[in-house]
């Protein structure tokens, strides 16, 4: 690990950033005394994507709608609803 101090993070950046580029670890310390630890940022992790479960979907449906079937004028009609149309 290596060791910079608060001056060197003010008037010596580029060298610290290089360093943090190159995956070193730095313990940053103030009067010789450890204060912080800085380190390159870890990989972001991918979040799984959801994996459609039909027969889940196919539950919840029955559940919202039970047997339900709207017919085509149903249909059209809460279409007409929805955007406003007369």
């Amino acid at each position: 690990m290596k060791t910079a101090t608060i001056r060197d993070l003010r008037y010596d950046f580029p060298k610290i950033e290089a360093w943090l580029r190159a995956g070193e670890e730095i313990e940053i310390t103030k009067h010789s005394k450890p204060i912080a630890h800085l380190g390159p940022p870890k990989p972001a992790k991918k979040p799984k994507a959801a994996k459609f479960d039909a027969v889940e979907h196919m539950a919840r449906l029955k559940e919202t709608w039970g047997d339900r079937v709207f017919s085509m004028a149903e249909v059209e009609e809460m279409r007409a609803f929805e955007t406003g149309e007369p």
